[in-house]
């Protein structure tokens, strides 16, 4: 079977999108601004120093699925208590933004190691 091919007035062509992903139909620009917002606001630690934005990328050893995990869920309880009209320390969006950093970095450690073999 022949692939069609996109041409333009221009003389310009490319192949279709077909079978491509799109990334940009996938995600919300919304959502992930609020996400980087969210990150660079928790780059501040508590000595006062600033970690790299992608300093989370490097993994958490050892013992980095319990770390998301038990993460993940202080952040979900927050979001459930939300959800049923109870006001979280954290906050509707903050809880929400920290369980989808935690599976981010969960899945990352996944996809790594996956690569790996």
């Amino acid at each position: 079977m022949k692939k069609q091919i996109r041409q333009w007035k221009t003389g310009a062509n490319r192949d279709t999108a077909e079978g491509k992903l799109d990334f940009e139909g996938c995600l919300n620009p919304l959502v992930w601004e609020a996400y980087a917002e969210y990150m660079n606001r928790h780059r501040k630690m508590a000595d006062g120093t600033l970690r790299a934005s992608d300093n989370w990328q490097n993994l958490f050893g050892d013992e980095h699925f319990d770390v998301c995990m038990k993460s993940a869920w202080r952040h979900f309880h927050a979001w459930w208590m939300e959800h049923r009209g109870y006001k979280s320390e954290e906050g509707l969006e903050d809880a929400i933004l920290g369980v989808l950093f935690n599976a981010q970095a969960y899945l990352l450690k996944i996809l790594k190691e996956k690569v790996k073999k």
